[in-house]
């Protein structure tokens, strides 16, 4: 029976032999397996007919904290209002991009103790960051405002006379002149969006502005950050060269 077993840091501890607190960090880290299957619980109870094995490659270094980047479909909820299901539901591994396991392993702490950067609205689709990582927390957090965002943004209706000007300066929201910002027609019925500082509502208000409705919109950059090739309902960590 597992109850009369032992913890599994205690049984790596002997295995290897390393320290108690290096073997709860090879749990952490997703080194270890029990009966071929990997095990992150260092209380985890093991007998001794289990079979308990560290996999190759691995490390008794603190696990990295992660930052994950995920390509929202429109009606989930990204910290906006209280409608749709949570965003990070689709966080799962079986919508994590085929290949990155090759560079970093999924790992159930990954989803822990998350911070939701930038917040997109619920019926909007695009790039949104969660984050474990306190240096980008900070970035898009704290600082976030000074960070700009792209959107490409379908849109209908007949746009005034003078108003590609006006969305890149001259309209108010919520009372406040919006800062100036780059705008431009991609198509006959679609415009890119280059701002900072992106209130919810604020491109819709802009839109209904100047004559025009908004149909569909997507975030497809945070900073230096595109989304570039992400699929939809798709997530991905951020690799180690990449900055916002």
């Amino acid at each position: 029976m597992l109850e009369n077993g032992i913890r599994l840091a205690k049984r790596v501890a002997g295995m290897v032999p390393c320290s108690r607190a290096q073997a709860e960090r090879y749990i952490a880290g997703g080194w270890v397996s029990v009966d071929g299957a990997v095990v992150e619980d260092p209380a985890r109870r093991v007998t001794d007919e289990q079979d308990v094995a560290l996999l190759p490659g691995a490390t008794s270094l603190e696990a990295a904290p992660v930052t994950i980047l995920l390509h929202k479909n429109a009606g989930l909820n990204a910290g906006v209002g209280t409608q749709g299901q949570p965003a990070l539901t689709c966080v799962t591994p079986a919508t994590l991009v085929p290949g990155e396991e090759e560079t970093q392993r999924f790992l159930k702490r990954h989803l822990a103790r998350l911070t939701l950067a930038l917040p997109l609205e619920t019926d909007a689709s695009g790039l949104v960051v969660y984050t474990q990582d306190f240096r980008v927390a900070r970035k898009l957090v704290d600082e976030g405002a000074r960070v700009e965002q792209e959107y490409v943004v379908e849109v209908k209706g007949r746009i005034c006379e003078g108003g590609l000007a006006l969305l890149n300066h001259g309209l108010k929201f919520n009372g406040r002149p919006i800062a100036p910002m780059k705008v431009s027609w991609q198509s006959e019925n679609r415009l890119r969006f280059a701002l900072k500082d992106a209130r919810p509502g604020q491109i819709a208000h802009m839109c209904r502005a100047v004559g025009l409705e908004v149909v569909a919109h997507k975030r497809i950059r945070i900073g230096r950050v595109p989304m570039a090739n992400l699929p939809a309902g798709h997530w991905r960590y951020l690799q180690e060269y990449e900055r916002f």
